[in-house]
């Protein structure tokens, strides 16, 4: 079953959604209190949330540490959370799975610290998911602020030596856009390595689920979920209910 993940951005320790990863401009401001949101969720069925401290990612280290805290304390028993930015450093992945983190997300320490990702894998068994955030198939990184020349399919390749729990791929020219995930790229990378690959950035409809349920068998396994829910153009509650249950959309279905 496609896990349907809701996204919490931290920023400033508001929940915030930005377009294609910029944090200087297009910033709109969804909660000041990310708690709220997490609990909505949970109260709506979601039973895996992936959250984000911005400031961290930027800045390479936890920033936003107090609220996120809060939300895996109050919610990692009805709900598997995951975490991503600023995550550069063994202990502090270790602070967040005592206090009940279900997966801790790298991104850019992957890809400049290679080592670190294996000791990761190795410190955390199954509990380490890379990020692969890529612009025209290339890996960025710093936030998304910095584009490399290194290619998605190979680095997948090898990271998936050291048996993450799951690859989180994100087209970063669509993010914050509600133009629809790229599918293709996407199942491509799936289909590269046997890690299990969720899918990020441009989600808009239902019609991106019933896409991604198609390709399931390529080995995507999840999708993040972000502006499409905080806009309203995707119902979580019947995304959820459609994937669950697994029936055809009917033509009277307002989804």
């Amino acid at each position: 079953m496609l896990d349907l993940i809701p996204a919490i951005d931290i920023k400033d320790g508001a929940c915030v959604r930005l377009v294609q990863g910029d944090l200087d401009k297009n910033i709109t401001v969804y909660s000041k209190d990310p708690r709220d949101m997490a609990r909505h969720w949970a109260e709506l069925g979601a039973r895996r949330l992936h959250v984000v401290d911005l400031d961290g990612a930027r800045c390479g280290r936890s920033v936003n540490h107090g609220v996120i805290s809060d939300i895996i304390r109050d919610f990692s028993g009805v709900m598997e959370i995951d975490l991503g930015g600023g995550l550069r450093d063994l202990d502090t992945i270790e602070s967040y799975m005592d206090a009940g983190l279900a997966y801790a997300v790298i991104g850019t320490a992957a890809i400049k610290q290679p080592g670190f990702l294996a000791n990761a894998c190795d410190a955390f068994p199954g509990a380490i998911i890379v990020s692969l955030d890529a612009r025209n198939g290339k890996i960025a990184t710093d936030g998304w602020e910095k584009t490399s020349r290194i290619d998605v399919l190979d680095i997948a390749k090898k990271f998936a030596a050291h048996d993450p729990a799951a690859f989180l791929y994100t087209d970063i020219s669509r993010d914050g856009m509600l133009c629809g995930v790229n599918v293709e790229a996407t199942s491509r990378l799936a289909q590269a390595t046997p890690i299990p690959v969720i899918a990020s950035g441009g989600v808009k409809n239902i019609d991106d689920i019933v896409s991604l349920m198609q390709v399931e068998s390529d080995g995507v396994s999840g999708v993040i979920l972000g502006k499409a829910l905080y806009e309203g153009t995707l119902d979580f509650r019947e995304a959820f209910e459609y994937v669950t249950g697994g029936g055809p959309i009917r033509d009277d279905d307002e989804l």
